[in-house]
Parts: C-alpha cells; sequence; structure tokens
C-alpha cells in the first residue's frame, strides 16, 4: 500500500496513468471528508494522457489522521512534499470544492511549479462573511455535534443527489464520509472555515479553469468575481448539475478538463 513519510504522518497516495517519462503529471485533490476514490469516474479518461497522483488528504481516508488543528497551508505542504517525493517538478492541479482551496494554496505557495490550475465548485474565500456562508458553516458543525457523522453523511448526500436514480451516489456518499472519525472531520472543516486567498488571486501566474455548477450551494456569483481577479482564467457554467458535478455531470465535466489540459 503505497504511504509516503510527510512532515510527520503517512499520506496514502496512489499513481496511475502512462509509463511513458513524458507524461504530463495531473495532481487531482479530493473534497471534505472524502479521499483519492472520488475520481473514480475520472481516472481512467484522464489517465490516457496524464500520470495522476491521487493522494488522500491527513485525516482522510487511508492516510494519518494525527490530532491537533489542521490548516489548508498544511494540506498544500503536505502536497508539494509529496510531490517532491515522487521526484515531480511542475505538475497540473485539480481541485474539487475543499480541494480547490488547496489547489490555490499550493499555486500560491510555488506558483513556478503549477502548469494549469482547474477548480471545481470551490471558493477562494472561506470567512463567514455573508450570511449564507455562516449558515453553511454552521450547519455542518452542528449537524456533526448533534446527529452524528453518519446521520449528518445522510443529509449532504441528499442535498448532492436528490433525485431518485441517484440512490447508489447518495449510499456512497454516506458510506465513505460516515466512515470518518469525527474528531478528523471537524478539524477538516475547521481548517476551511476562514481561510481566504481572495486578496491574494492576483499572483497566480499559471492559466486557470473555473468549473461552477448552476446549482451548487457555494455562490455563483462569488465564482465570477474571483474568476474576474484571476488573471489568466476562464469561468465555465454547467447546467443542471449541483456540488458533485464530477459525479453528476461526468461526461462534460471530464471533456471540459482535458480540452483545457490539452489546448
Amino acid at each position: 500500500m503505497p504511504l509516503a513519510p510527510v512532515n510527520g504522518i503517512e499520506l496514502f497516495y496512489e499513481c496511475i496513468g502512462p509509463i511513458a517519462s513524458d507524461a504530463p503529471p495531473l495532481l487531482l485533490i479530493h473534497g471534505l471528508g472524502s479521499s483519492g476514490d472520488d475520481w473514480a469516474f475520472q481516472r481512467d479518461d484522464f489517465a490516457r494522457s496524464h500520470r495522476l497522483i491521487l493522494p488522500d488528504l491527513r485525516g482522510s481516508g487511508r492516510s494519518s489522521k494525527p490530532s491537533g488543528a489542521y490548516s489548508i497551508r498544511t494540506f498544500a505542504d503536505d502536497l508539494w512534499t509529496l510531490l517532491d517525493q515522487l521526484g515531480i517538478a511542475t505538475t497540473s492541479i485539480l481541485g474539487f470544492s475543499m480541494g480547490g482551496a488547496i489547489a490555490i494554496e499550493m499555486s500560491l505557495l510555488q506558483p513556478a511549479r503549477v502548469s494549469k490550475l482547474i477548480l471545481c465548485n470551490a471558493l477562494a474565500n472561506y470567512r463567514t462573511d455573508t450570511l449564507r456562508k455562516w449558515y453553511e458553516a454552521k450547519l455542518q458543525l452542528g449537524f456533526v455535534h448533534l446527529l452524528g457523522l453518519r446521520r449528518t453523511a445522510g443529509f449532504i448526500a441528499r442535498r448532492l443527489f436528490p433525485h431518485d436514480d441517484q440512490a447508489p451516489k447518495r449510499q456512497r456518499v454516506i458510506d465513505v464520509l460516515g466512515a470518518n472519525p469525527k474528531r478528523a472531520y471537524l478539524q477538516t472543516i475547521r481548517a476551511l472555515i476562514g481561510w481566504s486567498a481572495i486578496d491574494r488571486l492576483s499572483e497566480l501566474t499559471c492559466e486557470t479553469l473555473i468549473i461552477a455548477a448552476d446549482n451548487d450551494y457555494t455562490s455563483l456569483a462569488e465564482k465570477r468575481i474571483e474568476a474576474a481577479l484571476i488573471p489568466r482564467a476562464e469561468l465555465i457554467v454547467i447546467e443542471n448539475s449541483r456540488h458533485g458535478t464530477p459525479f453528476d455531470a461526468t461526461d462534460r465535466f471530464n471533456a471540459l478538463v482535458l480540452a483545457f489540459l490539452e489546448r
């Protein structure tokens, strides 16, 4: 089982894709409380042309779940250390949801090493500076404390995949999120709340693709503002999709990512 010693913990990761040394690397960063397995609907398509690195963040999946506070900067440092150990000097990065915040932080920490940046249903500012974001933060923390993680996962699953034909996707969310240790999950949420790169977006130097679902519970208007602050950013809105765009609009999402990486 591939475990890398990283910053005092063990980080689980997978590498898949072409054996050729010139295959461009692509780091895939999962969302809150999940793992690299979340990219199941992307890995076959992307691995035809790219060397994929799929880590589990600290506190998630098969990686260590240390005590103490987590932070977006710590997640970013972990992943750069992993890439150093793998001998990867430059990479494109795709981050989903919280993974997008980590991808932004990585790009700001070491801009010369990021070829292209792709953000899906992510924000650059998770300060609770609007009523909507305050409500989302309190909702997540409150549900976990009051209902426990598995029942909270059921609520999240229904929100992500409300349609009858999406029952298998709902069950997977319940199984994956519900298996998280409560302490590590709460620490991961707290790492995101209050983090912001909104004042640093003009420092991003790579081409950036922002993919936003029209029915996501994070603000589309806010994403439009953020896209305007990034010097080389393009925003594409996917219709009839909710927060789980890589799952509920797989073909469209995969095509957009590959076209952006290959152009």
